[in-house]
């Protein structure tokens, strides 16, 4: 192989290259984009130099560490300190290193090798090419080959660098790690991430990995259980060894721990900087990486520095504060734009820009987006502009510094698969000495005309212009169908307007058209028009351009049906009315019930002494609602000097229940007075209950009732009950329910029983007598009110303590949805059996 004799430098070819053309008479944007070829083609000249440079590098390293049983970084600094000893360069330090290890064809081929590291230039069938590449393949059997016997590990090494020597993409560097570990450490698939910006990880290369991971895992945004980038941050390797225990601490990279249950992420950096990658390999067998299959899997890591660091983009632009603000703007913005530097001749002529900025949804014809734009060229990333009305438009903005606003142009896309011509305007602006430029694009599809009618229908309007000089009219569709006009009629004019009017509504909107089409003022006014269904409720949104001289000449604008709005809007006053109405109707009625209920209910602010026992009364209406409720008690001395006690509670509410109230309370007291005894009295209030209704027809009131009478010579107390609760008894600290006697609900059936029953009190007992608002909550079962009685009746009712009654209503703190009614029957521990004479 020879290199040829001569080879222009890379700076003298894009100058050669634009000489030639512009020879020829060739038109700027020509020149333009000769330019940028001839630039591509020095890049790409001067990575293939840089390539070959680290090739011999790597060559050179591997040697010291197969010779001299070094680490990649001591074989590094074994060749820097030898370069300066012998006062050679690196390079040459290297080859003479690599002279007595090289193979004929390897020597043949070193001359040029050193020619193209000088000079850049690229010779007759490159590592580039196909063919080469597969030729070099064939050192994978050596590299295999290389990791058996005592010395296994420094000549597996020593082969990895060599074959690394070759990588000429971030995805041959892994299939080399790949093929290379496979067989000594079990490594079947590698992965290879490079830190970008803000934290964001991209996949460099990969191999023995499913293209869907590949996808899935392509592009990682900045997340805190990210294994990869744990190890670059800590410039430690991370060692995923336990599958249940590396799932909860990171998202596991590449798929289900069950394939790869073993994995290593180790960090890689340039010389003298911090980690910016981190190499992946993965393990299908399980199983922790012993102290061997680490230090190698750190020493090949360490082999693919130089490697990948060559193979990399060297694109990229440092941006000063100003350009960090615009980007930062940009970020937030929807749609396209993109910040321009332009790039001058020696001659002060523009012959490209530089993108420095760019809003992630800006595309180029590439497919590159958003930031992965900066530091690329126009003509680049959008070559079809050269020579073209936009081009002169950036140089008339630099020059002038007045808005460009092009024209709308055609373009064919592909979107999904399918070709779609859409249309485009771009706009530029001058900023200091750069460019903002933005497009937008065109959808003119029918797509659009679809949107717009079904917003017209949800919204129940549609627009309406009128050209007050041609004088001519258009109505959407839906205006036609607001105005119930059929559309062979053609729009209304504003001089038929009015006579659809209500009268009550045209002298505000003819006031209104007057100022629109007089001085332009725009209106927004709502008013009625007859139609042959009816009266509608229509609005009216307008607004007029006007000319030079501010005289109006074209008016925009909307009709609106509010026709349903306004009938939802009188049927919730109406409601609203009715609301009201039946509120004070039922206030007034619970004033009078409460009225009525106070005369007949009267609560004493004290105990009473009847036959020798000490009573306390508590009564409490609910606190929600606007109706008085049943709950009603009595307690009074007979003439025999007994006492009798009543408690009791009718269904339902207001004046209903207090009338039902009041004629059981005082038909009780009054047949008891006469000698009835306990049961023989609620039959008959049964039997008066079913047959006298409360409103005097339809079903007769039912109500509930416990009955108590006392005889304080015996200590005797004897009582019914009709569906109520059981009173509860205090007595020595301890709170028990008396067994029910039978007795149904007053009010429910002729076949109702009742059963009286007697106990004897004994001094310092307490015997409750209450009604259901007391223990019951909604949602919850009877017994555990019952048992919350018990328990509050055994702190606050026993023993001489005073109003015990209030301590036990804030204890048990009901919600008060119900009235409350309390009867505290209490034989004082001091206190004789006695009556009156």
């Amino acid at each position: 192989m020879q290199a040829e004799s001569a080879v222009p430098d890379d700076d003298a070819v894009p100058e050669l290259l634009a000489s030639s053309v512009s020879d020829d008479g060739a038109a700027p944007e020509v020149l333009a984009l000769a330019k940028v070829v001839a630039r591509l083609r020095t890049e790409i000249a001067s990575l293939e130099a840089l390539a070959s440079t680290s090739a011999v590098l790597e060559r050179a390293k591997g040697v010291l560490m197969a010779r001299r049983e070094l680490s990649a970084d001591q074989a590094y600094e074994a060749l820097v300190e030898a370069a300066a000893r012998h006062g050679r360069t690196l390079m040459e330090e290297c080859w003479i290193t690599l002279g007595p290890s090289r193979s004929p064809r390897a020597a043949e081929a070193a001359p040029a090798r050193v020619l193209l590291a000088s000079t850049g230039s690229q010779e007759s069938g490159s590592v580039f090419s196909s063919g080469r590449y597969l030729a070099r393949g064939n050192r994978a059997g050596d590299v295999r080959a290389a990791a058996g016997g005592a010395d296994g590990t420094r000549r597996l090494l020593a082969a990895l660098a060599g074959r690394l020597a070759d990588a000429r993409t971030a995805d041959h560097v892994a299939e080399f790690l790949r093929e290379s570990l496979a067989g000594p450490l079990g490594v079947d698939g590698v992965m290879i991430y490079s830190l970008a910006g803000a934290g964001r990880l991209e996949l460099t290369g990969h191999a023995g990995v499913d293209q869907d991971v590949v996808r899935q895992w392509r592009d990682i945004p900045p997340l805190a259980n990210i294994a990869a980038l744990d190890a670059m941050t800590r410039q430690e390797p991370v060692w995923l060894e336990d599958a249940a225990a590396d799932a909860e601490r990171y998202q596991l990279i590449g798929g289900s721990s069950g394939r790869w249950p073993a994995r290593a992420w180790i960090p890689v950096a340039a010389a003298g900087g911090p980690a910016d990658l981190a190499v992946g390999f993965f393990r299908g067998r399980p199983g922790p990486f012993d102290t061997h299959a680490r230090a190698v899997l750190r020493e090949a890591a360490a082999l693919c520095a130089g490697p990948l660091h060559a193979v990399r983009s060297p694109l990229s632009v440092p941006l000063d504060q100003e350009v960090s603000a615009i980007q930062a703007v940009f970020d937030a913005l929807p749609g396209t734009a993109i910040l321009l530097t332009p790039l001058r001749t020696p001659t002060g002529e523009v012959e490209d820009y530089r993108i420095e900025a760019a809003a992630p949804d800006s595309v180029d014809v590439a497919g590159r987006r958003g930031k992965e734009l900066i530091g690329r060229r126009v003509l680049e990333t959008y070559p079809t502009v050269a020579g073209t009305a936009l081009w002169q438009g950036y140089l008339d903005v630099l020059t002038t510094g007045t808005t460009y606003v092009g024209e709308p142009f055609s373009y064919q896309e592909v979107v999904a698969g399918v070709p779609e011509q859409s249309t485009y305007s771009v706009r530029a602006t001058r900023l200091g000495g750069r460019l903002v430029v933005t497009w937008i694009r065109h959808d003119v599809t029918q797509r659009e005309a679809r949107r717009l009618a079904s917003m017209e229908r949800l919204g129940n309007l549609g627009w309406a212009d009128w050209n007050l000089v041609t004088n001519t009219i258009n109505w959407s569709d839906h205006v036609f169908a607001i105005f119930r006009r059929d559309p062979e009629l053609g729009p209304m004019t504003l001089e038929e307007l009015p006579a659809h009017l209500l009268p009550d509504d045209l002298p505000a909107l003819g006031a209104d058209v007057e100022q629109l089409l007089g001085a332009g003022a725009p209106i927004d006014r709502q008013f009625r028009i007859v139609v042959p269904d009816g009266v509608r409720h229509l609005r009216i949104v307008a607004e007029a351009e006007t000319d030079a001289e501010g005289t109006p000449v074209e008016v925009h604008g909307f009709f609106q049906d509010l026709t349903a709005q306004r009938d939802a809007e009188l049927a919730l006053r109406e409601s609203e009315r009715a609301v009201l109405v039946q509120r004070g109707m039922l206030q007034a009625e619970r004033t009078l019930a409460a009225r009525l209920q106070h005369a007949l209910l009267p609560t004493p602010e004290r105990s009473m002494d009847l036959a020798g026992l000490r009573v306390d009364v508590a009564y409490m209406p609910s606190d929600s609602g606007v109706n008085v409720g049943g709950d009603w008690y009595s307690a009074i001395e007979l003439p025999d000097l007994s006492a009798l006690f009543v408690v009791g509670d009718v269904a339902g509410h207001g004046l209903d229940a207090v009338g039902t109230m009041a004629q059981l309370r005082f038909t009780a007291k009054g047949m008891i007075v006469t000698g009835s005894a306990l049961a023989d009295a609620l039959t008959r209030l049964n039997t008066l209950l079913i047959h006298t209704p409360p409103d005097g027809f339809g079903t007769s009131a039912t109500a509930t009732m416990i009955m108590a009478r006392y005889w304080p010579q015996e200590q005797r107390l004897s009582w019914v009950r009709a569906g109520h609760l059981p009173p509860l008894l205090v007595r020595d600290g301890r709170a028990e329910y008396l067994p029910l006697p039978e007795g149904g609900l007053l009010g429910a059936g002729f076949a109702s029983a009742y059963e009286e029953v007697s106990l004897r009190l004994e001094p310092g007992d307490h015997l409750l007598l209450y009604t259901d608002g007391l223990i019951e909550v909604p949602g919850e079962s009877i017994d555990r009110g019952l048992d919350r009685l018990a328990r509050a009746a055994v702190d606050c009712v026993a023993g001489e303590r005073s109003e015990p009654l209030a301590r036990l209503v804030a204890a048990l703190r009901p919600g008060r949805r119900d009235d409350v009614c309390i009867l505290d029957i209490h034989l004082p521990a001091d206190r004789a059996p006695q009556g009156r004479g």
